[in-house]
């Protein structure tokens, strides 16, 4: 029995709310944000569409496009991995949150009044260092 496993995630949805940075204490940056994601059916009891929520932390370069271009209502689609972990809250209880860390994000558009961005131009990044994307014959 082989230990291969694999860990991808595929998200389409809307930012909840604009893109939180922040930068750790040894000056990286992060990024914040959760996505709704509507699921495509309807409840039989009230015929109402489920929401999945879904945290999402950028990191580096990826968190500082998140910041200029996520915001709420904005539709937005990302690659990343699942990640869980725990932390203290301000109370010291121990807390489990499980996120996506994203690897590639792109923004579609989609938010009405966006005060996050000035232009309506789609932006895209992904953390493929140049030397990756080079090896791509198309």
């Amino acid at each position: 029995m082989s230990n291969i496993g694999a860990n991808k995630v595929i998200l389409l949805g809307n930012a909840g709310q604009n893109a939180e940075m922040k930068s750790t204490s040894g000056g990286k940056s992060v990024a914040n944000f959760s996505l709704a994601i509507n699921q495509p059916f309807r409840s039989k009891k009230d015929g109402n569409q489920h929401v999945e929520w879904v945290r999402c932390v950028a990191w580096d370069k990826l968190a500082q496009i998140a910041e200029k271009f996520v915001a709420k209502g904005t539709v937005v689609f990302v690659e990343g991995r699942l990640q869980t972990r725990q932390f203290e809250d301000r109370e010291g209880a121990t807390k489990t949150v499980t996120e996506v860390v994203v690897a590639s994000l792109r923004v579609l558009g989609g938010a009405k009044a966006s005060s996050h961005s000035d232009n309506n131009h789609d932006a895209a990044a992904s953390s493929t260092t140049d030397a990756e994307s080079e090896a791509v014959p198309f």
